[in-house]
């Protein structure tokens, strides 16, 4: 399937004493269908990101793709088709850095890892965290920042197993401990990702410094033990 989309172009002498003066012709560019459905997902995601859901119109997203309306139903099948298709991407790519964070090391220098994950994502896809922390058009147990961060949360739960059970506290505990370790680190990056201060490494220190050390602990500077460091 391919695509056409209509751009300004310039004209040759012939056009110029042919035309009104001023008037200006326009050329098709083609564009496969493949390269058309990852515009409008471009365009999706960004009308997603700064109006949400309900503030979104097919019309806008067609009219900044220069295209009718037809063509984005007949590649999504409408704004939920592409909505889902966005929230989709996002959640995979969050999990994907979560899942390549999470190494061997220290049982600190893990809850860094989670930390810096989470808000390495932030910085690097902000339109995508904003899109996946809004509430979901469609009332569903999959597919939320909710149902992501349980998935997350469980492979937390595997790493505290282990380690209650080796200082001798009970594992059965360890799904708790994960959802308020990974809730603490998701809330605090919804409010970090308008405030952008502290800076990043900063934010992670003082996440793992609750964390770890608890409100009766707390140091008065945290540190970072690992080698990340920004």
């Amino acid at each position: 399937m391919i695509d056409d989309v209509a751009i300004d172009g310039g004209t040759s002498n012939a056009d110029k004493s042919s035309r009104p003066s001023g008037s200006r012709r326009t050329r098709r560019v083609r564009m496969t269908g493949a390269e058309r459905r990852e515009q409008l997902l471009d365009i999706g995601r960004t009308l997603f990101a700064e109006k949400g859901f309900e503030g979104t119109s097919v019309e806008e997203i067609a009219a900044k793709a220069g295209v009718s309306k037809p063509v984005v139903y007949e590649h999504f099948g409408g704004k939920e088709g592409l909505y889902a298709v966005v929230v989709d991407r996002e959640m995979r790519q969050l999990l994907e850095m979560v899942n390549g964070a999470l190494t061997a090391g220290h049982p600190r220098e893990l809850l860094e890892q989670a930390a810096f994950a989470l808000l390495d994502y932030i910085e690097m896809y902000t339109d995508g965290f904003r899109i996946l922390v809004r509430d979901s058009p469609v009332a569903q147990s999959t597919g939320t920042f909710a149902s992501l961060i349980s998935d997350i949360a469980t492979q937390v739960e595997d790493i505290l197993a282990g380690e209650f059970k080796s200082r001798g506290f009970d594992p059965k505990l360890a799904p708790l401990y994960a959802q308020a370790l990974v809730g603490m680190v998701a809330l605090t990056g919804q409010w970090w990702v308008d405030a952008r201060r502290p800076k990043k490494a900063e934010v992670a220190a003082h996440l793992v410094n609750l964390a770890w050390h608890g409100l009766g602990s707390l140091e008065a500077k945290p540190r970072l033990i690992g080698h990340r460091k920004n």
